[in-house]
């Protein structure tokens, strides 16, 4: 069953990305790497980030995508949560510096604040440097809940936790990852 939905997945996630106005971040060697982007503005409550970076109403941020359906692939034959974890969170790790030079090489990277995600899977992302802001809104984070049913199907059968933003400012991000290519 997984393996056919898994399958339905990878044909409606191109649409997908269509409708979103998501970009793939690129590797060194122009491959697609784990995070699609987009730039947006912020609309929740404002929040302020361990190294003082407030985000406010309206504020220039760049929200991450996983891409999920390259991620589940890769996922699909880890039968442990434990491996599962791990593995997300090596990916996500090893495509940081990519999403740094992004942010740092784009026009519009001077404009963003912060980068925001929101996800289920946060355990250990504050081990990457990403500070886990809860959900004020009930309406927005059911929705949110809701949306992740799937993921969960694949990602982590045993853990359900609610929604929340991941929130690392561009200072944290290009301090801990932008490394300069020559």
């Amino acid at each position: 069953m997984k393996s056919y939905l898994l399958s339905l997945w990878n044909v409606i996630d191109p649409i997908y990305y269509k409708l979103t106005r998501l970009r793939y971040v690129k590797n060194n060697e122009q491959q697609n790497t784990l995070f699609r982007v987009r730039f947006t503005r912020y609309k929740g409550t404002p929040v302020v980030l361990d190294d003082g970076t407030t985000i406010q109403r309206n504020d220039h941020l760049l929200k991450i995508h996983l891409h999920n359906a390259k991620m589940l692939k890769e996922l699909y034959s880890i039968k442990s949560d434990m491996k599962r974890a791990v593995s997300i969170y090596h990916q996500i790790k090893y495509a940081l510096p990519d999403l740094a030079n992004y942010i740092h090489s784009h026009d519009k990277g001077k404009q963003i604040k912060a980068v925001i995600g929101i996800t289920t899977l946060y355990k250990g992302a504050d081990r990457l440097g990403f500070e886990i802001i809860p959900i004020k809104s009930k309406v927005y984070r059911l929705f949110k809940q809701c949306a992740f049913i799937f993921i969960h199907l694949f990602a982590m059968k045993s853990r359900k936790h609610r929604p929340v933003y991941l929130f690392m400012s561009k200072n944290q991000l290009l301090t801990k990852y932008y490394h300069f290519n020559e």
